[in-house]
């Protein structure tokens, strides 16, 4: 992982908007999947109280603050601070101004049912030509994983969107990243389905 600076251990990318959605662009580019978290305050503390969870936080190709509190942490610390607030969903809205051109396909997986489909014909709305090439509700048993991982992959989609809730959804891409031959970004969007869906 590039530049962080620990708020509570939790690793977060010293970086901003711009330069988390040129990330997102060079992950494109390069081989295997790269996870990307999105911690607010609330995810911080549960990463500081729960090892797995912080274990998976660290591997992650990109960690953004998307809470303001996790900023303000940094400037009440020693050392380099946090130069902007990162709000997930504002982060993969960026990469959907960019998604026609850059030949993104998406596939969003989570939320109440329902709530995915809404989300994906709002941003074709939105983002006229962009690929949204699969969605699948959160509502699932362990069992039901096998058809929602080969469902994901003949969707030929290389952007993830899992909004499973923390620490479900990043724990979920960690499991099963090694599944997914196509995805290069995997991006944990906690409630950010149901903001797309209105």
């Amino acid at each position: 992982m590039m530049n962080t600076i620990e708020i509570l251990g939790v690793p977060i990318s010293n970086i901003t908007m711009n330069g988390a959605v040129e990330k997102v662009s060079e992950f494109m580019k390069s081989d295997g999947l790269h996870p990307v978290y999105t911690p607010n305050p609330e995810i911080v503390m549960l990463a500081k109280g729960n090892k797995a969870f912080l274990e998976v936080i660290k591997k992650a190709d990109l960690v953004v603050p998307d809470g303001i509190g996790v900023v303000i942490a940094s400037k009440l610390q020693k050392g380099e601070r946090l130069p902007e607030r990162v709000a997930g969903y504002d982060l993969v809205q960026n990469t959907m101004k960019r998604a026609v051109k850059e030949g993104y396909k998406y596939y969003f997986f989570g939320s109440k049912p329902g709530i995915a489909e809404e989300a994906a014909q709002k941003m074709r709305e939105t983002y006229p030509g962009i690929q949204i090439v699969g969605t699948r509700d959160g509502y699932f048993k362990k069992e039901d994983e096998p058809a929602i991982i080969e469902d994901i992959n003949a969707s030929g989609a290389n952007i993830l969107l899992v909004a499973l809730g923390a620490p479900k959804q990043e724990m979920w891409i960690e499991e099963n990243k090694h599944l997914l031959p196509n995805v290069r970004v995997a991006i944990g969007v906690g409630g950010s389905l149901d903001g797309m869906a209105g």
